[in-house]
Formats: C-alpha cells, sequence, structure tokens
C-alpha cells in the first residue's frame, strides 16, 4: 500500500515540485541547478525536501546506474485542486459560495478577472444534484 499523501504542500515543497513538473525527471544536482535562480539551495536540503516529498506521495524514483532520478506522481493539475479543496475545507466550511464571495469582494480584483469569473460562472452548466 502506498503512503498516504499528505494534503498540502510547504513552499519549499512545492518549488522542488514546479522544477519537476517543468523539467521531468531529474536527479538532485539537475534540481539545486535549476533552482538557483530564486536563491541558492543546499544539495542536502534539497534531497531532504525530496525524500519527504517521495514519503508523502508526490515523488517517484528509479536508479539508473549510480544516479537517483525523480519525477513527480502527481500531476500539477491535481496538485492544485488538493491545495484548493483543502483551503475550501479549512477556510470556508466546504462552501464554494463562501469560497467565490471572499475573491469577489477582494479589493484587488481587476474589472478583466472579474468579467472573466463572471463568464466563466455563466459558461457553467447547471448540476442538479438527485438525492440517492
Amino acid at each position: 500500500m502506498p503512503p498516504k499523501r499528505s494534503i498540502t504542500l510547504t513552499q519549499a515543497e512545492l518549488r522542488l515540485m514546479k522544477v519537476l513538473w517543468a523539467r521531468g525527471e531529474s536527479t538532485v544536482a539537475e534540481m539545486v541547478t535549476a533552482t538557483s535562480e530564486e536563491g541558492a539551495l543546499a544539495y542536502t536540503s534539497v534531497l531532504t525536501t525530496i525524500r519527504i516529498l517521495e514519503t508523502k506521495g508526490y515523488v517517484c524514483h528509479r536508479q539508473e546506474g549510480r544516479a537517483f532520478l525523480y519525477s513527480s506522481c502527481i500531476g500539477e493539475q491535481e496538485a492544485s485542486r488538493s491545495e484548493v479543496r483543502n483551503v475550501l475545507q479549512r477556510f470556508f466550511g466546504n462552501s464554494r459560495e463562501r469560497l467565490l464571495l471572499s475573491l469577489l469582494g477582494d479589493d484587488e480584483i481587476s474589472p478583466d478577472e472579474l468579467k472573466r469569473l463572471k463568464e466563466a460562472i455563466a459558461e457553467t452548466p447547471d448540476q442538479v444534484e438527485e438525492e440517492v
């Protein structure tokens, strides 16, 4: 049985997941290099974080010679949906309406963003839940 995945990713974990989603299969050394523009990470820090991600079920590895090649086991869209579900549950009592109203009430929303949201809502098919 695979290990149970954690619901959320820390900032450090997300940073490495973004590398794996963008680059695909990578060694720890390649991930260190790929993250160097955002601020240098130590090899051991990346290795520790990758091992945590593997334990959580987000990352898989295979061995090629002496090198371990790591890849994501979870797609970016699946991970982002999981994060949204977590925020929805923790802060909004699983109410999508409360979440959306919170977003719409944000003073920083631009008129273009608001227009796109309205269009997306208008295009969403009505789904009526039937009681079983």
